[in-house]
């Protein structure tokens, strides 16, 4: 075995030294050893890990044990385990590169990591979001001899969270070598100060970094532009005096192509650093060319043009795989995204992965991209049911212990890393903090009664005299809240000028007068679309954005109703673990697409909303289950029926009407059709007997849902949308059977690329002999997998669904499931299959290579 991996480091430092001039990033994810127990000195360079299992990352070890009702496992963080786990790496450099610079960066260990190198201690990194790296140069053997790299995970603290986190290196690993004069990391800005579509003007600072070369003289730096196609279009050169100042070079661009949601168009961007003429170090970026601005009349412009964002929230981890997600489901998951009509992702409330924000470069997609959920005041963590809040101290430690002492180098540091991505559009300072400090709240509810729900409901007075004269009754001396935040905001314009700050406020009125609000360019405003008006009368010159909103009707119809209001952000985009209970349920699925993809009722909504192509989607209810109801006198009728205990009654609110994607009820069983479409109107059909033709206007007024009471017949019932008199679009149900005669099975991909990375998702439905999807009969589905591929989760989208991703055996949610399958290193042929008790589906090929 420890040949095996002397083996490996020869192949590493052989991959290094193939260009000894050139920077050198070497994939470094492979072949870690990992024991989850607190070893003693694991640290050590001849402790003996031949025992500990061997893996690559990025792991996620919390994913992987899986959920657990009991034990050392909360609610808020998905009834999953933490622990501290260990992991080691050997590896070989080479005699030639003694005299390099060598680092080791990693996207994100969650957390209260700390870092070795054949016994010399690194440093370590409480952050489980940051990324970071360590100069190894120092202490590196180059003689032959293995070199030992150990990091400690320390998540003891397993309701550390509101949500999901993870536990391990659950991000990317690289090797980086380079001249000991180089690029800085993160050492490149772009911006692009002047746009038009004759000409933009990109300026790119580039910082240098000296870690012991004594020759400085004779530099240059070398830029080259390439456009999409790969085409160099500019060349410009820089002679460097002083190492110690930032290179400073305007370049113009003639007929740019800009980079928006519509047309995502990117450059690169390659950096040279030269020395009499030799190149000793080099990088490339990937930018966009784009304008943002926003008016606090008329809202957010993009390259000049007046846009509303259509935005989601999400969390950093993506069901059956936990916060260790492959590139590939990210593109999977924005193409979801985008294919509905959204535009926009807030980062909750965390730093995500670069993997992320490559694809919404790529996508078109804007990003808020948001630092922190909690300042130094923790809030409170859930055990049993969200809303407890009976976590304990002990299991809760969270960032808010350290944040004082690393929260500038955290937000510095993120602003350094996601710089240069067109995607990034605002920085988020926090989310909600006012709920920390008490004084927040409790001038709240004083100044306007608040009742029991937060005050949701309520439009309260932006009176700023009155909001003052309570606000400052309940503080003692200076408000740290809103000092904090100004710190921030002041860190992040120490890095960034050209990106507004925002955050998310949850009581915008007491925030705009305790100055909180004023600290910040955008002011975000987390379930207040009540208060638009007010704030916007109180303070004209404020920016107003949704941050986080409900995803109903009223939201979106609050923000077309204002040109003010630039946009929302709905939450969420895809179901997340944590933040709910009691068990079995893991997490919230209150979004557009559930934790496998599979798009929601809410999805199929608001795709209506959000797109202009004609559609129109169908779902059912018993009218004894349904929160709607209807009489000839009245007509329809809403009335919420809120969650019961214990859970809190409120959560209703995030969630969707209760509604089910069939037709199969009792017979003459009243049954609620709801129709979503952005057809002018909708016809409802009952084995070909139309039950009325509806207009949508006749709805926009409360929630934009056609609905018809009809009485149950089996058959087929089929809703039909019409533009100006003609049928733009159908969606039908039909009674099905129970018996699964059919599995369907098919593949988001036909090809992999054989690099160890690349993902197909195979999906699974079950049919009757008509060929209709049966929903009301689930069966566990075994998935046969063969060729160079491995499962590396199955999943049925369902939050209730506690069963373990890492096997090959699932039970259907609504007639569906899921297999992950991720190629290996080797090219081949994958085959796929399914099969429930009886039936088997075809063997799906893929490709890879």
């Amino acid at each position: 075995m420890k040949y095996f991996f002397y083996l490996i480091g020869i192949l590493i430092i052989a991959a290094c030294s193939k260009n000894d001039n050139h920077r050198v990033v070497k994939d470094f994810n492979q072949n870690w050893k990992f024991s989850l127990a607190n070893e003693p000195n694991a640290e050590a360079i001849d402790l003996d890990d031949t025992n500990w299992r061997t893996l690559n990352v990025p792991h996620d070890w919390s994913i992987e044990k899986g959920y657990q009702k009991e034990g050392e496992t909360a609610s808020s963080t998905g009834f999953v385990e933490g622990g501290i786990g260990w992991y080691r790496k050997t590896f070989i450099v080479n005699v030639d590169d003694k005299n390099k610079h060598i680092s080791v960066l990693f996207d994100g260990v969650y957390n209260n990591s700390e870092v070795w190198i054949n016994g010399h201690f690194l440093g370590k990194r409480p952050n489980g979001y940051s990324s970071f790296s360590y100069n190894l140069s120092d202490y590196l053997n180059f003689d032959g001899s293995i070199n030992v790299i150990a990091v400690k995970v320390d998540r003891k603290a397993y309701a550390d969270s509101r949500w999901y986190t993870g536990s391990g290196i659950y991000r990317k690993v690289q090797l980086i070598k380079q001249s000991k004069l180089h690029i800085a990391q993160w050492g490149i800005q772009i911006t692009t100060p002047e746009v038009t579509t004759e000409n933009a003007v990109v300026n790119i600072n580039t910082k240098l970094e000296n870690s012991s070369a004594e020759d400085v003289s004779n530099l240059s730096l070398n830029y080259k532009i390439f456009d999409n196609n790969g085409n160099e279009i500019t060349k410009n050169d820089k002679e460097i005096s002083n190492i110690d100042e930032i290179a400073t070079i305007k370049i113009d661009i003639k007929n740019p192509k800009l980079w928006s949601t519509e047309n995502a168009n990117l450059y690169k961007l390659e950096v040279n650093l030269l020395q009499n003429g030799k190149i000793i170090d080099n990088t490339t970026e990937t930018f966009g060319i784009r304008s943002i601005r926003f008016d606090a009349n008329k809202g957010f412009f993009l390259n000049g043009k007046n846009v509303k964002i259509k935005g989601v929230n999400l969390h950093h981890e993506a069901g059956a795989v936990g916060a260790a997600v492959p590139k590939a489901i990210w593109e999977y998951r924005v193409e979801k995204l985008k294919s509905i009509g959204v535009n926009a992702i807030r980062f909750a409330h965390n730093p995500h992965a670069i993997e992320l924000l490559e694809v919404c470069d790529a996508q078109g997609i804007l990003v808020m991209n948001e630092a922190f959920d909690e300042w130094n005041e923790p809030k409170k963590k859930s055990k049993i049911h969200i809303g407890d809040n009976a976590a304990s101290m002990e299991s809760s430690k969270s960032y808010p212990a350290v944040f004082d002492e690393w929260a500038e180098r955290d937000l510095k540091d993120l602003i350094r890393r996601d710089f240069n991505h067109p995607s990034v559009f605002m920085w988020s300072i926090g989310n909600e903090i006012e709920w920390t400090f008490s004084h927040y709240p409790k001038t709240f509810a004083e100044v306007n009664a608040k009742s029991s729900d937060q005050g949701y409901e309520l439009v309260p007075t932006y009176d700023e005299a009155i909001i003052k004269k309570v606000f400052h009754k309940n503080i003692d001396g200076k408000d740290p809240l809103a000092s904090i935040a100004k710190k921030l905001t002041k860190w992040v314009k120490e890095e960034d000028t050209t990106r507004p700050v925002t955050c998310g406020s949850v009581l915008p009125s007491v925030g705009m007068a305790s100055g909180y609000g004023k600290t910040v360019d955008v002011f975000g405003f987390n379930y207040r679309a009540t208060e638009y008006d007010v704030a916007h009368k109180a303070y004209p010159n404020l920016v107003i954005l949704g941050s986080e909103n409900w995803g109903n009707y009223d939201e979106w119809k609050s923000v077309i109703e204002r040109d003010f209001v630039s946009g929302i952000f709905v939450w969420t985009g895809f179901a997340y673990l944590g933040e709910a209970g009691p068990w079995p349920r893991k997490g919230l699925n209150i979004s557009f697409f559930d934790y496998a993809g599979f798009k929601t009722p809410r999805g199929h909504f608001y795709e209506t909303l959000w797109k202009d192509e004609p559609k129109v989607y169908m779902v059912t209810t018993p009218e004894s289950e349904s929160e709607f109801s209807f009489s000839k006198k009245n007509g329809w009728k809403f009335e919420m029926q809120f969650t019961p205990p214990p859970v809190w009654k409120m959560l209703r609110k995030w969630e969707w009407y209760k509604v089910y994607p069939k037709w199969k009820y009792d017979t003459n069983e009243a049954i609620v059709v709801q129709a979503y479409t952005n057809c002018e109107e909708a016809e409802l059909f009952l084995n070909n007997k139309s039950l009325g033709k509806q207009k949508l206007a006749d709805f926009t007024d409360t929630d934009h849902i056609i609905k018809w009471l009809v009485p149950y017949s089996k058959g087929e019932l089929k809703v039909v949308g019409y533009d100006n008199g003609k049928k733009a679009d159908e969606y039908i149900l039909n009674t099905t059977s129970k018996t699964v005669t059919k599995i369907k099975i098919e593949s988001t991909k036909n090809e992999l690329n054989a690099d160890g990375y690349d993902v197909a998702i195979v999906t699974i439905n079950l049919l009757d002999k008509n060929g209709n999807l049966i929903t009301d009969n689930d069966q566990e589905v075994t998935f046969n997998l063969s060729g160079e591929a491995k499962n590396i989760g199955v999943d049925n989208g369902w939050e209730m669904n506690v069963q373990s991703h890492k096997t090959n055996k699932i039970i259907t949610h609504q007639g569906k499931a899921i297999i992950i399958v991720q190629s290996t290193k080797e090219q081949g042929k994958i085959l796929v299959s399914a099969s429930v008790e009886g039936v088997k589906s075809d063997n799906l090929a893929i490709i890879s290579n």
